[in-house]
């Protein structure tokens, strides 16, 4: 068993919630510029780091701005400059960044965005589903989900150093779901800072003198000294080529996410999974789950329960949604008879955007488990163990029957 170069024992446990983990995660990471708008139920982490900057435990430029928009527009600037970036959001707050999101990717800059899943109006909701981080799956950005407050600071220590890794240069969206975890208290084990320091390899280097050039760490940015132009105007001739390097970049993201995953396992005994899929119980599974973040907790614990019945059930986690991991699911999952993909949010007038990728993952395959589409939890309605076993228990009737009679069901809405 391997020995972590920081024991448990040598870890702070904190008693924190969610979004002050992620808080202490960026106090941490050695951060040049915070630019940030509140927004239930993502406040805290602003409002608790903004508490760091006053009381001088970090040297970040925290920038107050007046919307969304704002920040995401001012992470750009800082992040174009060379500087290490962050900010948070959720729902609508994300929903306002939107062209700018695109910006970001496009620009190929590491910005990390902690978002706090919130439903998107209307009607008014505070709470937790998908929909936000749905919304964002095209703009180019790598999103990893987590289970628990533990995993929403270790990743966002983690998604500094993929994001800034020279194969992806490309920003990260770390996903907690809003008030199941953003406001719920756990006990976390925190790195001593220097640990985190060593980890991320101390502060950006900024290109200030000749010398400095010739042994860059940040190459690309904007340096009157070094003239660079980034984001010109980019028409038909060359927009299209010009596209191409995130392509490229999304490829080796997820190698670097497994690498990222494995050397914090060697320093914290912690690792989640392969860093893409976090599997539980699969291996002789004929029924299986899909599913993205906190929801996963619920699943295994029904899933260990039923498991002592008799019922052979597994429970598979996608940490990382984009990109996304197409070969990665249809190989574990090989020989699975039915397979449900829980979706905590909806395309309207399709199925849930996690299923449209799983039934991608086995559209050329030979051989393929049936799949049904389990839309559940919107506008924060809690997933009981009572209706986990309901999925599990629907999936192993398919299995039986080996044929799927409704491909899109409804969990736990009242007729």
């Amino acid at each position: 068993m391997l020995k972590p170069r920081v024991p448990l024992e040598e870890q702070k446990v904190m008693p924190v919630n969610g979004d002050e983990a992620v808080a202490y995660a960026v106090k941490q990471c050695l951060v040049d510029v915070v630019a940030a708008y509140p927004i239930t139920p993502q406040t805290i982490i602003v409002e608790k780091f903004s508490e760091f900057v006053a009381n001088g435990e970090v040297k970040t430029q925290y920038v107050p701005v007046e919307s969304e928009h704002s920040a995401m527009s001012a992470c750009i600037g800082a992040a174009a400059a060379g500087a290490r970036t962050f900010t948070s959001t959720s729902a609508q707050g994300l929903a306002l960044m939107w062209e700018n999101l695109y910006i970001a990717s496009g620009l190929r800059l590491p910005i990390v965005m902690a978002v706090v899943n919130r439903a998107l109006s209307a009607p008014i909701n505070i709470h937790c589903d998908h929909s936000d981080a749905y919304g964002m799956r095209d703009s180019g950005w790598i999103q990893l989900f987590v289970e628990n407050s533990q995993e929403a600071y270790d990743t966002t220590i983690q998604a500094f150093k993929i994001a800034e890794h020279p194969e992806v240069q490309l920003p990260v969206a770390v996903n907690l779901d809003g008030f199941f975890l953003s406001h719920t208290l756990e006990n976390v084990y925190m790195l001593p800072d220097e640990e985190v320091h060593r980890f991320l390899g101390g502060y950006r280097k900024l290109v200030k003198t000749y010398v400095d050039y010739l042994n860059r760490e940040v190459e690309y940015k904007l340096d009157p000294a070094n003239p660079l132009s980034i984001g010109s105007l980019d028409l038909y001739d060359y927009y299209f080529e010009h596209k191409m390097p995130q392509v490229e970049a999304m490829k080796k993201a997820s190698d670097v996410v497994r690498r990222v995953n494995e050397e914090w396992y060697e320093l914290t005994g912690r690792s989640y999974g392969d860093g893409v899929i976090d599997s539980y119980a699969v291996e002789d599974a004929d029924a299986v789950v899909i599913v993205l973040g906190s929801s996963a907790g619920t699943m295994k614990y029904v899933a260990s329960l039923m498991r002592q019945k008799g019922f052979k059930v597994g429970v598979v986690r996608l940490r990382m949604f984009r990109p996304f991991p197409f070969s990665e699911v249809r190989e574990l999952l090989k020989g699975v008879k039915v397979v449900g993909v829980m979706d905590r949010g909806l395309s309207f007038g399709s199925y849930g955007p996690l299923y449209l990728e799983v039934n991608t993952a086995f559209y050329y395959s030979k051989e393929r488990p049936l799949l049904v589409n389990y839309i559940y939890g919107l506008g924060g309605r809690d997933l009981s163990p009572a209706m986990a076993e309901e999925v599990f228990m629907d999936l192993i009737e398919v299995a039986k029957i080996s044929e799927v009679r409704e491909h899109l069901k409804f969990i736990g809405v009242r007729s």
